[in-house]
């Protein structure tokens, strides 16, 4: 059936359009007001400027972060978990296994670019990671909203990708309190990198392919931290000591977040 030529008025397109775009947003509006993800702001007289600055007060980040950091065999994991028991609010999540995960669903978009990326010997996009990492703590089976994420950011185009997605200026998904950067000498992650080999099963656990990462890291992680450092937000821990002892230093950085 044809539509009579009065519904392409531009009159009528802009009703249409109007109705179309108010019926899906009071739709959204519902469906966030109902889980709290939705700020209200009253309809107050004023300039744009001022209703803006409204919206700003109102918005605050939905999550919490440390970073933490440090070579391969640092220990970030184990300070993690140990973090993870004791605090109970805080979720501990890493990125290289975020990615293996989603590596193994078949039915995945992401897993289909990732593996594609991978077998051509590509790297995997930083916003796919970041994208991971943002499904994985709007979905926390806790319902935590403080995250340790673990071996990220490794790179700027890590940063870069963060910053782009989960903190826009105007309204932030996240806060990052700071940088937990575990240093170790490369001697000491050796030895227990080697250790963990005779037994983790994973690849990576060989001396040639952890000179490459010691490599990796030092090119592309070290600039980050440095980055933090500038702005103030790095805690130096140094790594190469007992689990407990490491632990007594980290536990103090979280007493009052």
């Amino acid at each position: 059936m044809s539509l009579p030529q009065s519904t392409f008025d531009s009159g009528n397109l802009f009703k249409v359009a109007l109705f179309a775009f108010t019926s899906y947003a009071y739709t959204q509006i519902s469906l966030r007001r109902s889980s709290e993800k939705i700020a209200q702001v009253p309809n107050e007289s004023g300039d744009i400027s001022s209703k803006t600055s409204s919206v700003k007060d109102v918005i605050s980040p939905s999550y919490q972060v440390v970073f933490v950091l440090g070579g391969p065999g640092s220990g970030k994991g184990t300070q993690c978990s140990r973090l993870v028991k004791d605090l109970g609010v805080w979720t501990h999540l890493s990125a290289g296994d975020l990615l293996r995960a989603e590596r193994s669903k078949k039915d995945s978009d992401l897993a289909t670019i990732i593996n594609e990326k991978i077998s051509t010997g590509q790297i995997v996009p930083s916003e796919i990671t970041v994208r991971l990492i943002k499904n994985a703590m709007d979905s926390d089976p806790k319902g935590n909203t403080r995250f340790l994420i673990d071996g990220f950011p490794r790179s700027e185009e890590n940063n870069t990708a963060w910053e782009s997605i989960m903190d826009v200026a105007d309204a932030p998904i996240s806060t990052v309190e700071f940088v937990l950067f575990l240093d170790c000498p490369e001697d000491t992650m050796t030895s227990r990198l080697l250790e963990r080999g005779l037994t983790s099963g994973r690849d990576d656990d060989n001396l040639d392919v952890i000179r490459k990462r010691f490599a990796t890291f030092r090119n592309e992680s070290m600039p980050i931290v440095a980055q933090y450092e500038a702005k103030g937000k790095l805690r130096k821990i140094i790594a190469d000591r007992s689990v407990d002892a490491v632990y007594a230093e980290v536990s103090v950085l979280f007493q009052n977040i």
